[in-house]
């Protein structure tokens, strides 16, 4: 199993010039580090969302092993390590204001991203409450991603959430083009039921991704190899597909 974080060499790793100027709130003036090549040479663009208790830095270590030439990765950093500060599944309202302040950073990051290279090359990878925004944030702002990777995490509300959403994660509204989601999670998460990932999985389907859901037996809450290939292959996809 390989677990994230933040044990990995801080190499090539500048503070970005993403423009978070529109984020209020508790994540206002946190930092988005860059690695990687430059956003005007990348061909592809991972934006990475850690998880609670974690930095930017151990994503990287994560990044690192998708080894995808062109690539330049953007990590936003939650204050005091936490993008909310309850369990993802808590009501709405007991998360606020740190999750829409969340979502307001990774919209930043996103939108530099998707400027640099265009939104069908960027690929989101989170772990943990980083995979719950992941998640919520594509379902919110539906359009052809180049992928969307989610490891331990899912939507985000309590169990009566009816998580209805608005547009298309495909090319068109036929469905044609399908932006791929990896749904990764162990059988007994201790933070992540397994309805909840099921939830994701068809609400995602229904805006249009093509959804590969892998539920590991026993995993706990930790990614696997298996996770690590399958991410690489989305991002690589992506890359060389740029270079087409």
């Amino acid at each position: 199993m390989a677990v994230v974080t933040d044990e990995v060499g801080r190499r090539s790793e500048t503070s970005s010039a993403v423009d978070t100027s529109g984020v209020t709130g508790p994540h206002t003036d946190q930092p988005v580090v860059h690695r990687g090549v430059p956003l005007a040479e990348a061909t592809a663009v991972v934006v990475l969302l850690h998880g609670r208790g974690a930095t930017p830095h151990g994503m990287f270590g994560l990044a690192d092993q998708f080894d995808a030439d062109g690539v330049a990765s953007l990590a936003p950093a939650a204050a005091a390590r936490s993008w909310y500060p309850y369990a993802f599944t808590a009501p709405l309202a007991d998360n606020q204001p740190h999750l829409d302040s969340a979502l307001a950073l990774v919209d930043a990051t996103v939108s530099a991203a998707a400027e640099a290279v265009g939104s069908d090359r960027v690929v989101l990878v989170g772990f943990s409450q980083g995979a719950c925004l992941a998640a919520e944030y594509v379902a919110r702002n539906p359009t052809r991603y180049g992928g969307v990777v989610v490891l331990s995490g899912g939507l985000i509300g309590p169990s009566d959430t009816a998580f209805e959403y608005e547009g298309s994660l495909a090319r068109d509204a036929e469905g044609t083009d399908a932006t791929p989601v990896l749904l990764g999670c162990s059988d007994d998460d201790p933070h992540v039921p397994l309805r909840r990932v099921h939830e994701t999985r068809d609400v995602l389907a229904g805006l249009g991704a093509d959804v590969d859901e892998r539920i590991y037996e026993g995993m706990g809450h930790g990614v696997v190899e298996d996770e690590i290939v399958a991410a690489r292959g989305i991002v690589t996809a992506v890359a060389e597909g740029a270079n087409e």
